[in-house]
This record gives C-alpha cells, structure tokens and sequence, in this order.
C-alpha cells in the first residue's frame, strides 16, 4: 500500500456541533488530508459537513459501526457509499459484513470491520459475556472480516503484528487508540505510539484527543506525520 505519511493520519472530529469541527479543520489546514466523523457530528450535522469535506479533496471516515439486520445493513452502507465516503465502520459479525459487502457493490467506499474496541480489555469482554479473550476476538474477527470481502479492519495496534498475517496484505488495518510519548492515554486501555505502530504494522493512525486538545493542533499533527514518515523508512529498509 503506498500511501503518504500524512495520509496516513486520521483526525477524528469528536466534537459536538459544526462551529467546533470546522475550527479544527481551519487550525489544522494542510496539515491533515483525512478526518473521522462519527455519532456525536454525525447526529449535529456530520453528514453536511462530509460531503463539504469531499468536495474539498479531503478523505472522510464515517465511524458509524453499523450492526442491525441484514437488509438495514446493506441499505444504510448504500446511504454512506452516495455520500462519495472513503472508509466505513461495520461491527465484525459475519452477517451484518457480507451484506454490508452487498450494499457497497460498484462503489469506492472501503468496509473496516470493527473487531474489539480500544477501550476494551480482557475483563470488559468478561463483563459482556465473553469468553475469548481480546486477542483471540481480535483475531476471530479479522479472520471472519477476511472471509467477507471487507476491505480492512479496525483493531488496536497491540494486535496489528499478528493479525496482518490473518488479513493479509491488501486489506487495510486501521489503528485507534494511538497516544504519542507523552500524552494522557484518557480512556483507552490497548493504546501504542504513532511509530511503534507503523512499525508493527499499521496502514493508518486514528489520533484524537492528542491532537484536539494540543495547545498547538497544526504542530502535534505535524509531529505525528513526522513519526510515521520515520517509522515507514525503518519499516521499508
């Protein structure tokens, strides 16, 4: 996958109204080509905003983790892929995936199965009845992602190492929970730095809060960018 070290970076916009987001995306200017919208904007007006975006040359992430029955599945994914989306989130369950794969057909828009959140750990999937633990679901779920023709996968980039050799090589991993030295981990339990990341394995780096509530956004962006650019060098040689 050949991509440019600040494609790489996706700026989610965890933020409440449009007037917010589109601060961010004034501070952060050329420095950023790809953001995240998911419920909290798109439920303010995201959707607006994203196909803004798009016209704009930026890529959009629409992190809305579908799981229903088969049918609202495949006609809300042919809902996203008009919206000219480059990546969609679909919770990893094999059917809601294969008709979620229907739903895209002769569009551009890239499925990510969502296999287990970052905030969660070995006992939170104990508490939801679980009882793998958050590597092997992870990798169940890459595996069952695979099966169903999604383009990529959402997992921590604990897990990137060991499931690109499940996924393979074309289909994407996507990595949230990604904290630069230095930074407040929040929420996130299975976290990782933007260069161990790339260097494990990840394709592309979702960074928030680190970025979103620097006093400098356009300087931490750039900074992170800066890791991954060194992080593929080391990568490639």
């Amino acid at each position: 996958m050949t991509l440019a070290p600040r494609d790489r970076l996706i700026v989610p916009l965890d933020v409440p109204g449009l007037d917010e987001a589109r601060a961010i995306i004034k501070d952060l200017d050329d420095s950023v080509s790809f953001y995240k919208i998911g419920y909290q904007l798109g439920f303010a007006g995201g959707f607006d905003l994203a196909r803004s975006l798009i016209e704009d040359g930026k890529d959009v992430f629409m992190d809305l983790k579908l799981l229903d029955i088969d049918n609202t599945v495949e006609k809300g994914v042919v809902s996203v892929a008009s919206l000219g989306a480059k990546f969609l989130t679909i919770h990893a369950y094999p059917k809601a995936m294969r008709a979620a794969v229907a739903g895209k057909a002769g569009s551009e828009l890239n499925l990510l199965g969502v296999t287990v959140l970052t905030s969660m750990d070995d006992a939170d999937l104990s508490d939801a009845g679980y009882s793998l633990t958050a590597t092997e679901l992870v990798a169940k779920r890459a595996a069952d992602a695979r099966a169903a023709g999604m383009d990529g996968i959402v997992c921590s980039a604990q897990e990137a190492t060991a499931m690109r050799t499940i996924v393979g090589a074309h289909m994407a991993i996507v990595t949230p929970g990604i904290r630069p030295e230095g930074t407040d981990v929040g929420d996130q339990k299975r976290v990782m730095t933007p260069s161990r990341a790339i260097a494990a394995g990840a394709d592309y780096l979702v960074v928030g809060r680190p970025i979103l509530e620097a006093d400098n956004r356009k300087a931490m962006a750039r900074r992170i960018v800066a890791d991954i650019e060194e992080a593929l060098v080391s990568r490639q040689a």
